[in-house]
């Protein structure tokens, strides 16, 4: 993937990890739409960094299916999708609202990126340069015990990724995983002040050094993920298991 010169749509880039390279993206060079159900918190991103944006929620297909028609209305010349909506949960398998949390996650994290996927792929298609970023977790890989269902639906994102890469091989379509470790953003709550996660700048900043020197990366992989990214690879799954879940 180039890092100057695309019109990058990413749904969710109102916060978190989205925010922060949608930032960055813009500096380095390129036009940045970001959308998100809000439309108070978008109207203020607009004003404060001149990003454009678009109301969208990724969990209703009508939604979706809008917002696409807006953005390539206004921005005809985007190839770059960053599908970087998700959400995250502590659940208790035990507990009376496990599934009903549990469908919430999933609605979200895998349905979100289908319906994403299904409405901008035959687009990007059309691009001489395109590329379509998912974004999993290092919890893909390596579990956390209090979020099982995140872990799952990440674990989906990865084969999935995997998988239409394949199916678009030789197209103009570059698939790219972003697979981040624990970051200190408000994922969870509480979590921007996790000492363990990695800062959000530091991530951020990290991403798109890979990003700018390595174009042709299928999975970026910033240095702190790579412990839960390959413990299995490495033969150390149930230690690093172990590290992750110190109670469990």
């Amino acid at each position: 993937m180039n890092i100057t010169g695309n019109t990058i749509f990413i749904p969710g880039g109102t916060s978190g990890i989205g925010l922060a390279l949608a930032l960055r993206f813009q500096a380095a060079g390129n036009t940045v739409i970001v959308g998100g159900r809000r439309a108070d918190l978008l109207a203020q991103l607009a004003e404060e960094h001149s990003l454009a944006t678009v109301v969208i929620d990724t969990t209703d297909a009508d939604s979706v299916l809008a917002a696409r028609d807006e953005v390539l209305e206004r921005h005809p010349e985007l190839n770059v999708l960053i599908a970087m909506a998700g959400i995250m949960a502590v659940e208790d398998v035990r507990g009376p609202r496990f599934l009903s949390e549990a469908e919430r996650i999933v609605d979200t994290n895998v349905g979100g990126p289908l319906r994403l996927v299904s409405a901008f792929l035959d687009h990007l298609q059309t691009r001489p340069d395109a590329t379509l970023m998912t974004v999993s977790s290092g919890l893909a890989h390596t579990p956390l015990a209090a979020t099982p269902t995140y872990n799952g639906t990440k674990a989906f994102i990865h084969q999935f990724t995997e998988s239409i890469r394949l199916q678009l091989a030789g197209t103009t379509v570059q698939v790219v995983e972003l697979v981040p470790p624990a970051v200190r953003t408000e994922l969870l709550p509480g979590h921007s002040e996790n000492e363990h996660a990695l800062p959000l700048d530091a991530f951020a900043d990290e991403v798109m050094t890979l990003l700018g020197t390595q174009p042709d990366a299928t999975e970026i992989l910033v240095e702190a993920v790579k412990f839960l990214r390959f413990a299995e690879i490495e033969n150390r799954y149930d230690a690093a298991v172990a590290v992750l879940n110190p109670a469990a």
